[in-house]
């Protein structure tokens, strides 16, 4: 202090003495005065004194008053105005170091300010807390080493915004700051961190007082994202130029210092042009990120008052101001730790300097013990104030939370906290934007996938479900009735596996139209193979069988005459390894492209969209297919085979539409199946190939055209047999008997014995008739023979009268011979052909002895 008087007044001057006499304050006179030079910014870009001054004088009634904390010392504040200008600040330090009394600690505001103070207290040994400085640049011990401050560095809102550019997937930011020290420090270290997440500053813009150039710079290069660092009365110089040029709304977001006045934007200014109602809508929505300020749990610490307690006093210090249009409100609880944590770290420090043979009261400029005790009590200092947990890192800066809010109608809603020390982010409620959506750094592009329609879905699986059920009734009226003649006679085998196969293709419309919507990607390769082999093993089935039947019918009445007849005797075995051979080459072909080249799941994607209603939106749709690496060709071999096919089939019913065969009756019937199915195949697979883009339609068509093919092979096939067996009585009781007893080997000889049985009845009825008009005949033979002897008799005897030479040769058979139209007579049986025993040559006009109703064979078995 000898050398600060040297420098300032003669050495022995009277008045100085006196002075220092009252400085010093001698036990005769009370209680020690400490003071305490504090610079409060009531104007300028941060007013905050307006609320920090009272709160800083509340504190220090309360220390005085208390009679446990540094009992024998009053603590005195001294005070200005720095307006947060660092010139007015120069001239302002320089009055409190030269001009009496000394003061023991500084306590300036502004980042600025307390950047120029603290730099300079290290040349008066002072050491400087600040209560509203947030410049990241103040955290360096090198050049601010008796530096603190209760307001936490602005360095702690930039991990909260990039936890939050993180979860909103934002890879683009813009910046605008005021050039300033504390906004080009804490820009500086926001970089740092957005570059280690990945994070890209693509914009940066800085202005010193006018930002309408920063403003339009900001729009043209499309800025969404946007971080602005300014004090409060550029902010609104700011949002005035963002309302001319439209930078706000749903495609923005703007991330503000949450330390202005929540009325901030509606503060006029004779600085902008812009109204009350046009700066509202410009800040509607932007985020705030803010140290938390207030405890928001109801303790009570050093002072022995709750935050609640605090806020009331305030209000009553403020004398009913609007907190709202108050500079410094939120700060307040701050700059009221501040005097307590001095108080404290004071009150630390009596102990430990009173070993060492020195006071409180003993402090000048160039006492360098007391202010190495003052730094070390400040430096350990750990208690609950009413902003919270006051306690400082290493560098001399408060540690604590992090409040993000969103102006929400006009007003400031909390929607989460961030604690800097653990990573964490906690939310209210949820972890949802409250209010309008947040936007992407850029358009935001939405992946929507485009599902099969249910309602379709539904009503084409209601008709392949039906169809299965025609599948089974078909099935099972071929396996009831395969003993029947008529139905033996179409092949029942062949015709199970056409039921069969039907049913298989049917069954494949169902994992047609699965979909992502019902079936998860690793499972969807699967519901690929799985359609692939139901559809391609139904074809074999249902088509090859038929195939097969128009392909022996042709074969068989297209030959030479010669070689016709070796062929009419029909091997059935030989038809089912035909199928055989068909379904075969279909299994290998898929198990080569299963293995060689399996299905998989492929995007498509589509033109964007842009829906109605929203201008920063834009859709992308999405398709999932089934598809392989050379799907073409796969697609190509499959669909030449089945063509071939398909072709040679049309061909062989043409070609056999004339034939009639018993061992095939329904040939013809096979024929019109197979023109509908070729027809339909062929138009479908070429279609379905253009419209896979469509998933609706694509799927409507494909499976409406196997659901028809089905229908019409089935209906043509069965129904004209269910018809005849029904209508024409042609059922097989005894047949279904033995079907039902399981012994159809031996039920089939005893059907067969007794229909022979019923057939020789017959035919002894009908030779019975015969018999007795046979007798008949001969009666009337007999009678003829007679009259004829008698005629014959009575010539002889007029011959004898009248030529008895005339000899009648008996050996001359001709001489017997009777007169042409004459019947034998009955004397001469023996000389009547043998073809004249069998009655049944006799009446051939006869429908009743026909050569089927007569054969041979069955008269033998008649007369055995």
């Amino acid at each position: 202090m000898a050398g600060l008087l040297r420098r300032t007044l003669p050495c022995y001057s009277l008045t100085l003495t006196l002075t220092v006499l009252l400085l010093c304050s001698c036990p005769a006179l009370g209680k020690k005065k400490l003071y305490i030079g504090a610079l409060f910014p009531m104007s300028g870009g941060w007013p905050g004194g307006q609320a920090c001054l009272p709160a800083a004088q509340m504190a220090l009634d309360l220390v005085n008053s208390r009679t446990d904390i540094l009992p024998d010392y009053e603590l005195e504040l001294i005070h200005y105005d720095s307006m947060c200008d660092p010139g007015e600040a120069t001239k302002l330090l320089y009055d409190l170091l030269y001009t009496e009394p000394i003061k023991i600690v500084l306590m300036p505001g502004c980042s600025s300010v307390s950047t120029l103070v603290a730099e300079a207290a290290r040349m008066w040994n002072l050491i400087v807390l600040s209560y509203g400085s947030s410049s990241p640049a103040l955290s360096n011990r090198q050049r601010f080493p008796t530096f603190f401050r209760t307001h936490p560095s602005a360095t702690l809102h930039n991990p909260t915004r990039v936890q939050l550019f993180q979860k909103w997937k934002w890879t683009k930011i813009a910046t605008i700051q005021q050039t300033t020290e504390v906004f080009t420090s804490t820009l500086d270290d926001l970089e740092e961190r957005v570059k280690e997440a990945g994070i890209e500053i693509s914009v940066r813009q800085s202005f010193l007082s006018d930002p309408a150039v920063a403003v339009k710079n900001l729009k043209r290069q499309d800025a969404r994202i946007i971080v602005g660092l300014f004090y409060e009365t550029e902010a609104r110089k700011v949002f005035c130029e963002v309302y001319k040029e439209k930078l706000y709304g749903k495609k923005y977001v703007w991330f503000l210092i949450g330390w202005y006045a929540d009325n901030w934007f509606k503060i006029k200014d004779p600085s902008i042009n812009c109204t009350v109602e046009q700066m509202t809508e410009a800040v509607e929505g932007h985020v705030t990120t803010e140290i938390v300020m207030l405890n928001p749990e109801t303790v009570r610490g050093a002072s022995n008052l709750t935050s609640q307690d605090f806020i009331a006093q305030l209000m009553s210090k403020l004398g009913g101001k609007n907190p709202e249009e108050t500079g410094g409100f939120q700060e307040a609880p701050l700059a009221y730790d501040a005097v307590w944590a001095l108080a404290l770290a004071l009150n630390k420090t009596v102990g430990p300097l009173k070993a060492k043979g020195h006071r409180l009261e003993d402090f000048n400029y160039n006492n360098r013990d007391i202010t190495a005790e003052i730094y070390r009590a400040m430096n350990t200092s750990s208690f609950e104030g009413v902003s919270g947990h006051v306690v400082f890192d290493a560098q001399g800066s408060r540690m604590a939370w992090t409040l993000i809010e969103q102006l929400q109608g006009g007003s400031y809603k909390k929607i989460g906290y961030y604690d800097s020390t653990k990573g964490n982010l906690s939310w209210y409620g949820n972890d949802k934007w409250i209010g309008p959506g947040p936007p992407a750094d850029q358009t935001v592009v939405i992946e929507e996938f485009r599902y099969l329609s249910q309602n379709i879905f539904v009503s084409v699986s209601v008709f392949a479900g039906l169809g299965i059920l025609l599948g089974i009734v078909c099935l099972t009226f071929n396996i009831y009735n395969s003993n029947v003649r008529y139905i033996q006679n179409s092949q029942p085998y062949l015709n199970n596996m056409t039921a069969v196969g039907c049913m298989m293709a049917l069954a494949a419309v169902f994992p047609l139209g699965l979909d992502g919507l019902h079936v998860s990607r690793r499972h969807f390769p699967a519901v690929c193979q799985f359609r692939l082999w139901l559809l391609g093993l139904g074809f074999s089935l249902a088509y090859g069988s038929m195939f097969t039947k128009i392909w022996w019918v042709h074969t068989v009445f297209t030959k030479k005459e010669e070689k016709k007849d070796k062929r009419k005797h029909l091997e059935p075995w030989k038809l089912y390894a035909t199928v055989g051979v068909l379904l075969s080459i279909d299994i290998l072909l898929l198990m080569i492209w299963q293995i060689v080249d399996p299905l998989h799941i492929t995007v498509e994607k589509f033109t964007r969209e842009a829906p109605k209603g929203d201008l920063d939106v834009l859709i992308q749709p999405l398709l999932e297919h089934c598809s392989s690496e050379k799907m073409n060709t796969w697609l190509g071999v499959v669909y030449g085979y089945k063509g071939l096919l398909l072709l040679l089939g049309i061909f062989l019913a043409y070609e056999t539409k004339s034939i009639s065969t018993e061992k095939i009756n329904d040939h013809r019937a096979v024929g019109m199946a197979i023109y509908n199915v070729a027809v339909l195949c062929m138009i479908t697979a070429p279609v379905t190939m253009i419209l896979s883009s469509q998933q609706d339609a694509s799927f409507a068509f494909a499976s409406l055209a196997i659901v028809f093919s089905v229908y019409i092979t089935l209906v043509v096939l069965f129904v004209p047999k269910m018809r005849r067996l029904i209508t024409r009585g042609e059922w097989q009781s005894d047949g279904q008997e033995a079907i039902k007893t399981g012994s159809s080997t031996n039920n089939n000889d005893e059907e067969k014995s007794r229909q022979l049985e019923r057939e020789n009845k017959e035919l002894q009825k009908i030779i019975q008739e015969k018999e007795e008009r046979v007798s008949e005949l001969r009666n009337q033979l007999t009678e003829r023979q007679a009259l004829r002897s008698r005629r014959r008799a009575s010539t002889v005897t007029n011959q004898n009268h009248s030529s008895p030479a005339l000899a009648i040769h008996q050996s001359d058979p001709r001489s017997l011979a009777p007169p042409p139209g004459y019947p034998v007579p009955i004397s001469d049986l023996h000389a009547i052909p043998s073809s004249f025993g069998n009655s049944s040559s006799l009446y051939q006009p006869d429908s009743k002895i026909s050569r089927n109703n007569c054969h041979t064979s069955r008269l033998q078995l008649l007369y055995k």
